[in-house]
């Protein structure tokens, strides 16, 4: 059983910052791609940046381009989203997810195992 474990979340004022983590129960080599997903009440899940194992790829989704930056650490199976300038659009439970079979990055869909999630709530 595949575990994703995010920490991090909490409220933050406009402009601020935060780190979230994301412990893997397993190598995280083993995945292809490990990615962040948000969620916001009513609307639907949206995908936020990616890493890709093999080639250390990132991609990131054009409203956090430049404020928000993921990375990994593999001797810690770990990944992480530091997120810079929040601003309250930024307001959502944030999920972490490992693909593990698939080289896609940007549907929820492709990914095999989500974490349970974490809030983050920026105040304007």
């Amino acid at each position: 059983q595949v575990q994703l474990v995010e920490s991090g979340g909490g409220l933050v004022q406009a402009g601020g910052s935060l780190r979230l983590s994301c412990a893997a129960s397993i190598r995280t080599g083993s995945f292809s791609a490990m990615g962040w997903f948000r969620q916001a009440p009513g609307k639907e899940r949206e995908f936020v940046a990616a890493v890709i194992w093999s080639t250390g790829g990132t991609y990131y989704a054009d409203s956090v381009k430049g404020r928000f930056m993921i990375s990994r650490d593999n001797a810690k199976n770990t990944q992480y989203l530091q997120m810079n300038s929040l601003k309250a659009e930024d307001t959502a439970v944030y999920y972490c997810a490992a693909n593990r079979y698939s080289g896609g990055i940007y549907y929820p869909s492709l990914y095999d195992y989500w974490g349970q999630g974490t809030q983050v709530t920026v105040s304007s």
